[in-house]
């Protein structure tokens, strides 16, 4: 379900106070930088990427990012990107 403007509007604020929380370097998207950006995704739903790239391979990396992970591109300024993936509810909180 894509985000509404309001929920864009609002994860950007949030997102200004984070910093990156993985590098994406000269290699690209390696199994490793993938694992690390779920495993980050999963444990926080909003993250903080820096690229090491040019405006062209970071566009690349970033749709890249967002269609292997799930995780929606919410902005892109300079070399960083902001994704938020939000974390399936667990099946007790919906009983309860």
């Amino acid at each position: 379900m894509p985000l509404t403007n309001q929920e864009k509007r609002k994860l950007k604020a949030a997102a200004q106070h984070l910093d990156p929380i993985v590098r994406v370097g000269k290699a690209g998207l390696t199994g490793t930088v993938l694992q690390s950006i779920e495993q980050a995704l999963t444990a926080r739903e909003l993250i903080k990427i820096r690229f090491e790239h040019d405006r062209d391979e970071r566009d690349t990396l970033a749709g890249k990012i967002a269609d292997t992970t799930g995780a929606a591109l919410i902005m892109q300024v300079g070399k960083v990107a902001v994704f938020f993936r939000a974390q399936p509810l667990d099946k007790t909180e919906e009983t309860s």
